[in-house]
């Protein structure tokens, strides 16, 4: 048992804490985004739209999603949503997954 502790504080300690927190800025930023393009399709595509989308996003457009956390996305969260969906590299991601392309 103690064994299985100090393991566990190893790996705990191996994780690198910006890291973390991107990670936790993009699960956060996820429900920000999914009821966005819910908008535009069903759930199941919605869902890999959403990962395509937070895949592309930067830190600082993350961060600016993960603000607009539990209030309906505004203008510009849309917006911002919607340029990263138009990013070449999300667009690739979109067909990969069998999303639909955004329309410029």
């Amino acid at each position: 048992m103690r064994s299985m502790a100090v393991v566990c504080v190893m790996l705990l300690a191996a994780c690198d804490p910006q890291q973390v927190a991107d990670q936790a800025g993009r699960r956060i930023a996820a429900t920000v985004v999914l009821p966005v393009v819910q908008l535009d399709m069903p759930t199941p595509l919605a869902q890999r739209a959403t990962d395509c989308i937070l895949r592309n996003a930067t830190a600082a457009e993350v961060q600016a999603l993960a603000r607009d956390v539990a209030v309906v996305a505004g203008t510009s969260t849309k917006a911002t949503i919607r340029g990263i969906a138009l990013r070449p590299e999300t667009a690739a991601c979109f067909a990969a997954n069998g999303v639909p392309q955004v329309r410029p």
